[in-house]
């Protein structure tokens, strides 16, 4: 069995680590995949912006290669 897998980049916005909201809503992204037939793995939000927060999220997707 072959995957394939999609990474979904969301920016975060406002003051980082104390206000970040996301710049889409990710339960719509989450729910449109799904209906694509990808399946969340995880969500990741490497600490890269300003005293260690995050400055996005990364949404990871999988599901079986055609």
């Amino acid at each position: 069995m072959v995957k394939e897998y999609k990474f979904e980049k969301i920016e975060l916005s406002g003051l980082k680590g104390v206000n970040s909201k996301p710049s889409s809503d990710y339960q719509e992204v989450i729910h449109a995949h799904a209906k694509e037939g990808w399946e969340l793995v995880q969500i990741f939000a490497p600490g890269t912006g300003s005293y260690g927060s995050a400055s996005y999220i990364e949404i990871i997707f999988v599901r079986e290669a055609n």
